[in-house]
């Protein structure tokens, strides 16, 4: 089967080139949302998507298998949009893909910035927490809004970050003669909702958080079970976060490794394993204010919880090791696996993986300057032993 897909800019008909008209023109049959399938003014049999999409969408297109299908989408249907998602479905192969100017572009030239100076953010059925991954003084962000109330949550979302003085411009219509911009401050935002079409131009002020490993501990909500920041950087760096990999955090605690593995890339992807029910909430809290939404909180235990996740990238044992062996066999080829003991049942579990597999061994000892009496001594944290292995 294959299938064209055309962008339609906001201006509709109007708007489109000879070439994508003709596109639609030459159509059996048309999909799309109800806002795209208005803007055609074509005698055309014309189809509504169905809410959920997704589950009904094999079947509709073999349904009209054989047929002229083209799919309209908003702008450049490659940006969060139903291009991405028939790509992925049929093959780049089926799939033709017929765009107009985006509304990322469009934005950027309201707004004057440069596409290298600009990172886009999407919160299309997703959460707006994903913006605070990317906030940074004087950083320049577009977020592809989910509805009319998303410019509101964004603002309350950035004055609980600390970047409460960042401007907003929310740019409705893009391309359409219905055009229409709203500017204002987060903190104190008070417009009422507005055109479920927008984007939203965010010019950032506030306190840096680095994307590198090792973030204080004090980012983290948690409630003494939490891998600590020196220890936390030295896993990272041998985990070793590349685009789009997955990770499982296993006895999870705070989440803080698997957040801190997601921050490394936007594609990266975690899942925190923990059998409290409190930390479970509080992995995702700390998730939400960190920017990292998207990471999967699973309530179970280990080894037992494990056989029916996706194979990981890479592993993290903060703990309990007694899912050390079910780790290593579900660990990719490649696929990189650290663990941290602190008992000596637990060392020895590491020292007799070492013995076996190979790897790294290290202790790692930290000592932190503080008070002692009217002096200033060392205080030693407890000493932690790491193993890491390359399968």
């Amino acid at each position: 089967m294959r299938i064209v897909v055309v962008g339609v800019p906001a201006d509709g008909w109007a708007g489109l080139a000879e070439p994508a008209r003709a596109e639609i023109a030459a159509a059996d049959v048309l999909f799309g949302g109800r806002r795209q399938l208005d803007l055609v003014p074509l005698d055309v049999p014309k189809v509504t998507w169905p809410s959920p999409l997704l589950p009904a969408l094999d079947g509709l297109l073999a349904e009209y298998a054989g047929r002229r299908i083209c799919v309209l989408a908003s702008g450049d249907p490659l940006l969060s949009g139903i291009g991405t998602t028939l790509v992925r479905r049929l093959g780049a192969e089926n799939v033709r893909i017929v765009p107009a100017v985006s509304s990322v572009a469009l934005a950027r030239a309201r707004m004057g910035w440069s596409a290298e100076e600009t990172e886009v953010v999407s919160v299309v059925g997703r959460s707006v927490h994903r913006v605070s991954r990317a906030l940074a003084p004087g950083a320049r962000l577009l977020v592809l809004s989910s509805d009319g109330g998303t410019p509101a949550e964004l603002a309350s979302v950035l004055v609980a970050r600390g970047f409460g003085e960042s401007k907003l411009t929310v740019l409705e219509q893009l391309g359409a003669p219905t055009e229409r911009r709203v500017d204002g401050v987060a903190r104190g935002w008070s417009h009422p909702a507005g055109d479920p079409l927008n984007v939203v131009a965010v010019e950032c002020a506030g306190p840096p958080l680095p994307l590198l490993p090792g973030l204080p501990d004090d980012a983290f909500e948690h409630d003494g079970q939490i891998t600590k920041r020196d220890l936390r950087a030295s896993a990272l760096a041998r985990l070793a976060p590349a685009a789009g990999e997955l990770l499982w955090d296993v006895g999870a605690g705070a989440g803080s490794v698997g957040i801190e593995w997601s921050r490394a890339h936007p594609a990266n992807r975690a899942i925190a394993i923990e059998r409290n029910p409190e930390r479970v909430a509080r992995i995702q809290r700390n998730a939400d204010r960190l920017g990292v939404p998207e990471l999967r909180v699973v309530t179970g235990t280990a080894p037992d919880d494990l056989p029916d996740l996706p194979v990981p990238d890479a592993v993290f044992l903060g703990g309990g090791l007694a899912a050390l062996g079910a780790c290593l066999d579900a660990l990719r080829p490649g696929g990189r696996l650290v663990a941290h003991a602190v008992t000596l049942e637990s060392e020895q579990a590491l020292v007799a993986a070492y013995q076996r597999y190979g790897g790294e061994l290290v202790r790692v000892a930290v000592e932190h300057a503080a008070p002692l009496g009217g002096f200033t001594g060392w205080t030693p944290a407890r000493t932690v032993t790491q193993w890491s292995f390359l399968k």
